[in-house]
């Protein structure tokens, strides 16, 4: 989900997040109002950190892009005919 300005105004501007929300609060304190709980997501789609967020519920958004998520530690294998005749990469 994308938490930005519509979510509250303390999310404008660089504070936007991008977060897998795991879930809904089941109360609600003030009309519109949510808690939700997830992980805030890296540019790589993976979680950094776990949060707890008080939110307006109709401001909640998809992400508008798919988030790619790569195994973390694996390098990338190259050819050594993709790596040229000198093996150098």
């Amino acid at each position: 989900m994308f938490i930005g300005p519509d979510c509250s105004v303390q999310f404008t501007g660089d504070r936007a997040l991008l977060m897998r929300v795991v879930s809904l609060g089941e109360n609600d304190p003030y009309n519109g109002w949510v808690w939700i709980t997830g992980y805030v997501l890296d540019a790589r789609g993976m979680a950094t950190a776990k949060r707890e967020l008080y939110v307006i519920k109709s401001g909640l958004r998809p992400a508008s892009a798919p988030v790619v998520i790569g195994k973390p530690g694996r390098k990338e294998r190259v050819s050594r005919r993709a790596r040229g005749l000198t093996g150098r990469r």
